[in-house]
């Protein structure tokens, strides 16, 4: 049996055994759009977690979890006589021929990825007749970095983007300036709006030099989080207590743990 046929033949079991579930097991018969929203979520950062660590067998079983919850919404919706499993594949299939007319039409791409993403945009907009705007596709309840960064990608879609991406760092060091003022003049508010700035400026320029903002934050966590261990375990080890070390005893150990980070 062929790799698609396998696919095929397992998606139908999980298929199968979802209406099972769903006609004799309380807990699945009580379960909602709203109830497996959170869970869905949740089962999404794992998936981003273990993407991170590079934990190939990790990423196998959080996308079979994510598999599980989408044909859970299909079932919910086939119940409500809204939608089915089918019409979720035939839809997505159609939008991917569609938007991939290079691919499946006869549209050149002359300028590679940054060219696809661009018409990718502008397909979008006449599927709605031009009349959706740029920016209605981004949710409302996405995190401020990861919507920052989708709503840079979007304008850049339709041309609205820097001519010379170096030009990105007068704009940072602008925010930077404009901030500092705020901070001497002690306007909570300003300094608030002014630092949501600088951020949304330094996510454009993560953007522009094709590194991932919220990838390179976590990196930083996880540097952050595994430097003050070993300040903590050290400091656990020689008897003491970060309670009763000065910063430059702590500071001391700090240098100690950064070398362990290769």
């Amino acid at each position: 049996m062929n790799d698609i046929n396998k696919s095929l033949t397992e998606f139908n079991r999980l298929l199968e055994i979802i209406d099972e579930l769903r006609a004799k097991c309380p807990w699945d018969m009580k379960q909602t759009y709203d109830s497996l929203r959170k869970l869905t979520i949740e089962e999404t950062h794992e998936l981003a977690d273990a993407i991170f660590s590079g934990d190939e067998a990790g990423i196998k079983n959080e996308l079979g979890d994510l598999m599980l919850h989408i044909v859970f919404y299909a079932k919910i919706g086939s119940e409500k006589g809204t939608f089915t499993m089918a019409d979720v594949l035939e839809g997505i299939n159609k939008k991917l021929i569609y938007r991939h007319p290079h691919v499946f039409g006869d549209v050149s791409v002359t300028r590679g990825a940054t060219e696809v993403e661009e018409n990718w945009e502008q397909l979008k907009i006449k599927e709605h007749n031009g009349y959706k705007a740029v920016l209605s596709g981004v949710p409302s309840s996405l995190p401020a970095l990861v919507k920052a960064n989708r709503i840079q990608e979007k304008v850049r879609g339709v041309g609205f983007d820097w001519e010379n991406r170096e030009q990105i760092f007068d704009k940072v060091h602008e925010e930077i300036t404009e901030l500092q003022e705020e901070i001497a003049n002690h306007d909570r508010d300003a300094i608030e709006s002014e630092l949501g700035d600088v951020l949304f400026s330094i996510i454009n320029a993560a953007r522009l030099y094709e590194i991932d903002p919220e990838a390179a934050l976590e990196r930083t966590n996880r540097k952050f989080i595994k430097r003050f261990n070993f300040l903590e375990n050290e400091t656990i080890r020689k008897g003491k207590s970060l309670h009763q070390m000065t910063l430059d005893e702590m500071n001391v150990i700090w240098e100690e743990a950064k070398k362990t980070d290769n």
